[in-house]
């Protein structure tokens, strides 16, 4: 290597071919992938029948099972923010006494009959003694799912409710208002102990009468096949 050429122009370039393409990347000229079309929300008949609306529809009976909710709901509200919009405590009181005896009368005696076929009250005999008293539909007219599953989640969710509305009252050592959360527990308790109790009544007294029928059908059946049996031995012998 002569020592007048510089360092730097011995090393040669590499060889680019001219065949080869360079890639490219241009990422505005590439096609973004398309999003998914949104579902629709009501895919089938199911899915439109679903809220409240649906619900009303699907009832047999949508008056009952509005009112069975309407008082429930305005007793628990009315408690809930009387306080916001009025100092009286009596009126505040009254109100949410009125709609709770309502929501019991309405409930034991309406609701429970129409939609659920269940009914339930308390007697006393001549000798003073206190018993319960349950009446329940003829199994061959069931009640509709709508009404029994909303029936009994009233039944059920509303005393839990006033529960912990006690508990509140007790930690906020708000006493004044103990009592008609305490009256509230007594109607909404005694209403799901009632049915409860009348449900359980009428499913283990069709149950007897179900299981009565199937044996008094097969004695009449066993008598027919024995007196079957003797005509035909009689006739054997006889002959």
């Amino acid at each position: 290597m002569s020592a007048s050429v510089p360092l730097l122009q011995t090393i040669e370039a590499d060889d680019v071919s001219t065949n080869e393409s360079v890639p490219k990347g241009n990422i505005s000229s590439q096609t973004a992938p398309k999003p998914a079309a949104a579902k629709s929300m009501a895919s089938n008949a199911s899915d439109a029948e679903a809220g409240i609306a649906g619900i009303f529809r699907q009832s047999s009976h949508p008056l009952v099972l509005l009112f069975l909710y309407l008082f429930r709901i305005s007793a628990i509200t009315v408690y809930i923010l009387c306080g916001f919009f009025t100092d009286n405590y009596v009126l505040s009181t009254v109100v949410v006494v009125v709609l709770l005896a309502m929501d019991f009368w309405n409930c034991r005696n309406v609701a429970g009959r129409t939609l659920v076929g269940l009914r339930y009250w308390n007697q006393v005999d001549d000798d003073g003694e206190s018993y319960w008293v349950f009446e329940s539909r003829d199994p061959s007219r069931p009640a509709n799912p709508i009404d029994s599953k909303m029936f009994w989640i009233a039944l059920y969710v509303f005393p839990v409710l006033w529960t912990a509305l006690f508990l509140v009252s007790i930690l906020k050592f708000n006493i004044s208002f103990l009592p008609i959360v305490l009256l509230a527990l007594v109607f909404n308790v005694t209403n799901a102990i009632g049915f409860t109790y009348a449900d359980r009544d009428a499913k283990s007294r069709w149950a007897k009468n179900a299981a009565g029928w199937s044996m008094g059908l097969g004695g009449i059946g066993g008598q027919l096949f024995t007196s079957a049996v003797k005509n035909s031995a009689g006739r054997f012998f006889g002959s």
